[in-house]
């Protein structure tokens, strides 16, 4: 298990700075995700891990020794593409044990290595196919094998999910969730914009933003306390919603019962869809009508629009009988966020439901 440690890194094309001062550490056997919208910069911070680009100022070590200069064969990474690239006229075997057999390693000890990935992997039994013979979720086993027989001290993830259909992509999650137990806890870096990834495989996550780093930390540390709206935002599916305050009363004029030393300073109050209960009319600290009913199941994400024109959404059991059209109030029952104007979390703040239901001034 190596270590991954990042100080002060940055990279520029030109004039162009697309990571600016990176410090990050990443434990040896933690399964660590960067996550962010495109254009964040984490596909580039992984290939500046790899060794496929050159950074323009800090240190990157791995495992306690600085590789800034140290070729991408030489740093102990293997890396997993997006997409699979795979050699068309080769079988899964060959294609698996190639980079090997190149590097000089006996034939004998490349197969030993293929086999041993192959069980891992559960596809012996395509050994002998060619990659046109796969299906995409065997085409990406095969590309993770071809790391893995590499043996490396850090395993590299440049969203290797993007190309599967839903299916397959949660099929194959859980599978390489499952072999980082089965690695016995190899380091591996892992780059996605889906936010449900990062949250079901990740023991730290990076959240990254216009080549910076907003906020690491655990899944549900990140989730539940937020350094920022941003975050707040991007992790958790429905979005969160936000809602603007003017000391303390939203738009409508209903005035939320705020207590704590920075309650004055909060600008935006933020609610997740889970947080949002149906109230009896005229009693809830939000009101709209609903506009879309998406009905999952298990539960109801129920989508509205508030009097000034803002869409937000709740959360609700299967069958609550919401209709488009319906002119509904929401208590907020849950955990509740605020944000200052300039975006940054507020602690120390409660809010009183008791008080809130139906205030208006």
């Amino acid at each position: 298990m190596s270590s991954v440690k990042l100080t002060n890194v940055t990279k520029r094309f030109g004039a162009l700075e697309v990571i600016r001062g990176v410090d990050i550490e990443i434990g040896g056997g933690e399964f660590c995700v960067f996550v962010g919208p495109s254009g964040c910069g984490k596909s580039t911070l992984l290939r500046l891990i790899a060794g496929l680009e050159e950074i323009s100022s800090g240190t990157i070590e791995i495992g306690g020794r600085r590789v800034n200069d140290v070729d991408p064969s030489h740093r102990g990474t293997a890396m997993v593409f997006q997409t699979y690239a795979l050699y068309p006229h080769m079988t899964v075997e060959r294609n698996m044990g190639f980079g090997l057999l190149m590097n000089g390693m006996p034939k004998v000890e490349v197969k030993s290595r293929v086999d041993k990935a192959a069980r891992i992997l559960q596809i012996e039994k395509l050994l002998g196919r060619k990659p046109r013979q796969l299906s995409g979720g065997q085409r990406q086993r095969v590309a993770i094998g071809r790391a893995i027989v590499r043996d490396p001290d850090v395993f590299l993830f440049d969203e290797p999910l993007s190309n599967l259909d839903a299916e397959l992509r949660v099929a194959t999650r859980l599978e390489i969730a499952k072999l980082h137990h089965q690695l016995a806890g190899s380091t591996m870096i892992y780059v996605t914009h889906d936010q449900v990834e990062a949250m079901t495989l990740a023991d730290k996550i990076v959240v990254l933003r216009d080549g910076s780093v907003e906020q690491v930390g655990a899944p549900m540390e990140l989730y539940e306390s937020p350094a920022n709206q941003f975050v707040a935002g991007f992790l958790g599916s429905p979005k969160m919603n936000f809602v603007r305050l003017e000391g303390g009363i939203t738009p409508d004029g209903r005035k939320l019962a705020l207590s704590g030393d920075q309650a004055v300073r909060a600008a935006t109050l933020g609610i997740r869809a889970d947080a949002l209960e149906a109230a009896a009319p005229g009693e809830g600290a939000l009101a709209g009508e609903v506009s879309v009913v998406e009905r999952l199941g298990d539960s109801d994400f129920v989508h509205f629009r508030t009097s000034w024109g803002q869409e937000l959404v709740a959360r609700f059991p299967n069958g609550s009988g919401a209709r488009v059209g319906a002119a509904l109030d929401f208590a907020i029952t849950g955990q509740t966020h605020f944000f200052d104007a300039e975006g940054l979390a507020l602690s120390g703040i409660t809010l009183d439901p008791a008080q809130t239901a139906g205030a208006t001034v």
